[in-house]
């Protein structure tokens, strides 16, 4: 409140002191008698740091429009009489506004920034140049700290995400077997289309099914007695004679009737081996990470006693024949094959390149339809493949 007083006192001086010199400019635009001290539209000013005039723009502040004024700038006599303008209106003492105080300050400001000539001309220079504010007055104008965090509430919601995505990424992998299987099954995939044994089963399964509710069905009908008029529609129906009916409506029409049936088998099955199961509690990332430790733990013990048996020079045993055979072919492959098919494999000992080649060639011939497949032994026996 002083510091305002004191500039109310010292823009008196400064009019007598101009006036007196003669150093007032000539050329002033005249004042505007439609300007309303009560407006608070003080427009906006990019002054993060509070140097000038905060938020405001201190031109807009004293009633002046620095796009719209002219050439000529106002002077400081303009300036100093519309600054006792404002201080009558918005003067603490005297002012009914809720906001004086705070304002008054302001205008206090504007009038300071607008009357020192050093002060004025950074003023302007700075409206277009946010670049030269920043290089001078640092960089907490483009940044500020957020509002602190809890970090425990952080981390428990983080952990809690973490186990419901891992959750529902097992339930996507069960998902997309579970699909595959069904459209094997429901549209009788062969071996080359990446049809298995499993989906032929489960067609079988559900062709048994579809047999048992057509013949329930027929009893059904056959236990009622058909009436008179019923007996003649028949017998119409049947002199008309069947309507042919082509081969593909007819597989349609079949994996329309069983879609459903397998669905539902293939929704009972938990657990398809390689790890594509339905989601547990097992599955969740907080007993992953338990394990963790005990997996490395127990893999590096058991590389060590393979290194030791490897260096006394000792055979393999059984153990390792397994762990060897399944490295070789992969875990999924080990775990949805059989026991007669893993006995195969350790026997053939896929460890060994050569080997493992071999029966990579054999998974992929056994791909091929009936047809491909004769062709192919044809065509080896006859030498003309490498």
């Amino acid at each position: 409140m002083l510091c305002a007083l004191v500039l109310a006192l010292s823009a008196e001086m400064t009019l007598a002191e101009d006036a007196k010199d003669g150093t007032a400019e000539a050329v002033v635009k005249p004042e505007d008698d439609s300007f309303d001290p009560a407006n608070e539209d003080w427009g906006t000013y990019y002054d993060p740091q509070n140097i000038f005039c905060g938020n405001f723009d201190c031109y807009k502040i004293l009633g002046f429009d620095y796009e719209t004024y002219g050439k000529v700038k106002p002077d400081t006599k303009v300036i100093t009489k519309r600054y006792r303008k404002l201080s009558r209106e918005w003067h603490p003492d005297k002012s009914k506004h809720k906001n004086a105080k705070e304002r008054f300050v302001k205008i206090a400001r504007a009038y300071e920034v607008l009357t020192k000539k050093d002060i004025r001309e950074e003023y302007d220079l700075m409206r277009y140049s946010q670049e030269a504010y920043f290089n001078k007055y640092g960089t907490s104008v483009v940044w500020s700290y957020a509002p602190k965090a809890d970090t425990t509430l952080v981390l428990v919601v983080l952990f809690i995400l973490c186990n419901v995505a891992s959750w529902f990424m097992q339930k996507h992998r069960w998902q997309m077997v579970a699909d595959r299987l069904i459209k094997a099954a429901a549209e009788d995939w062969t071996a080359s289309q990446g049809g298995t044994t499993e989906s032929k089963q489960l067609r079988e399964e559900a062709l048994a099914k579809v047999a048992e509710q057509e013949k329930e069905e027929t009893k059904n009908d056959t236990a009622l007695p058909e009436t008179p008029s019923a007996q003649k529609q028949n017998g119409k129906k049947a002199s008309k004679g069947k309507q042919k009916v082509s081969m593909k409506e007819k597989k349609q029409k079949e994996q329309e009737v069983i879609l459903p049936i397998v669905t539902e088998l293939v929704n009972q099955m938990e657990n398809f081996g390689g790890g594509f199961h339905q989601p547990t509690w097992r599955d969740l990332m907080v007993v992953s990470l338990v394990k963790l430790p005990f997996k490395i733990v127990s893999g590096t013990m058991w590389q060590m006693s393979y290194w030791m048996r490897r260096l006394r020079k000792q055979d393999l045993n059984d153990q390792e024949r397994d762990v060897l055979t399944e490295r070789a072919i992969g875990p999924v492959s080990w775990d949805i094959a059989s026991d007669e098919d893993r006995l195969d494999m350790v026997k053939r000992e896929l460890w060994v390149k050569e080997n493992l080649v071999v029966w990579k060639d054999e998974q992929e011939i056994k791909k091929l339809s009936p047809a491909e497949q004769k062709y192919y032994n044809k065509l080896k026996k006859k030498g003309k493949l490498e």
